[in-house]
């Protein structure tokens, strides 16, 4: 064997050795990394079930004593000790669903502008106070609501009771200017930010040749959008609606300072009503016994059930969303 076979043995044999031990190497780490982020993972699972434990834990006397009527009564008098929470989950749904009608087509035609009509260095002058609306706490939102807001809803109250006060919705005491209408249009206007700027991410995703590809078949830009950008986004766009509706349903300190604090039915956009979370802020430092305090805990734990219904419900639509948006665009 001549020298210089023997070296390109020894070299090959040099090089395989190197590269099994770097691979060794990487085979360690990956197995590090995939035990790290496992604990990560199992620490976020072991949070979430130890805080419906406490859930359960906290509420297990108000279960005990009221049981699923809680769900369906209409009283909460902490005198007589008869707590149930209808009202304000009645209250809580109805503010975020209108708050959602009211938001949805602004934050979604906000988007649409922001990514398909407006030139690329005038977006981010445009998003920055989006996006800084999106991050302000939530009792700036609510000393505004009640100082400016509030007024103005009044007199809208006022005009609607004179003009259609025969229409049920309108029938209310509307010089009060807190209550549903007015908590709806806060909430309104906080997760307007929210479901702007995801939507505006989500449509910038969107590939445009697509777009050009309508608007050279001779579509106007209205139909590309309409006919491309919306469909390709449309699972983004609802992810971006459900997370807004979190937010809503969750809110607290502005819906105190303007939804009223009653905890009657409602029965018009004028009525003052509690919504669950606000009821919880407002009550737990005054629950002075343990089934008052457990009635309050178990009211979280229905607003808990609500989100976690609703979130199911979002990933279900999303998956559906998501087989046609493959069928279509794949």
């Amino acid at each position: 064997m001549s020298d210089q076979t023997i070296d390109s043995t020894f070299s090959t044999g040099s090089a395989a050795r190197v590269v099994h031990h770097d691979t060794r190497v990487i085979n360690v780490g990956d197995r590090l990394f995939y035990r790290v982020t496992q604990a990560f993972a199992l620490i976020v699972i072991l949070l979430a079930f130890l805080l419906v434990f406490d859930l359960f834990r906290g509420a297990w006397e108000a279960i005990q004593t009221f049981g699923l009527k809680f769900l369906v009564g209409t009283t909460w008098d902490p005198v007589k000790r008869e707590f149930s929470t209808l009202p304000t989950v009645i209250g809580t749904l109805v503010k975020a669903f209108i708050a959602l009608l009211l938001a949805v087509p602004i934050s979604i035609g906000s988007a649409v502008f922001i990514s398909f009509y407006i030139p690329k260095w005038l977006r981010p002058i445009i998003s920055y106070p989006i996006e800084l609306l999106a991050g302000v706490p939530s009792i700036v939102f609510g000393l505004w609501g009640l100082f400016v807001m509030v007024p103005v809803i009044r007199a809208v109250q006022i005009w609607l009771k004179a003009n259609f006060g025969w229409f049920f919705l309108f029938d209310g005491p509307a010089v009060y200017g807190v209550g549903v209408l007015s908590g709806s249009v806060i909430l309104a206007i906080m997760i307007i930010p929210i479901i702007t700027a995801v939507s505006r991410d989500i449509l910038l995703t969107v590939p445009r040749p697509q777009i050009e590809g309508m608007l050279a078949l001779g579509a106007t830009k209205w139909e590309s959008i309409w006919q491309v950008a919306l469909p390709y986004a449309r699972v983004g766009l609802f992810g971006a609606v459900i997370l807004g509706l979190g937010r809503a349903i969750g809110e607290t300190m502005a819906v105190t300072m303007v939804g009223g604090n009653s905890f009657d039915l409602i029965h018009s956009l004028f009525d003052p009503v509690h919504s669950m979370a606000s009821q919880i802020a407002s009550e737990f430092t005054e629950a002075t016994y343990s089934l008052y305090v457990s009635s309050l805990i178990y009211v979280g734990l229905v607003l808990f059930g609500i989100t976690i219904i609703i979130s199911l419900c979002a990933q279900y639509l999303i998956w559906r969303l998501s087989k046609g948006h493959v069928a279509v665009f794949e």
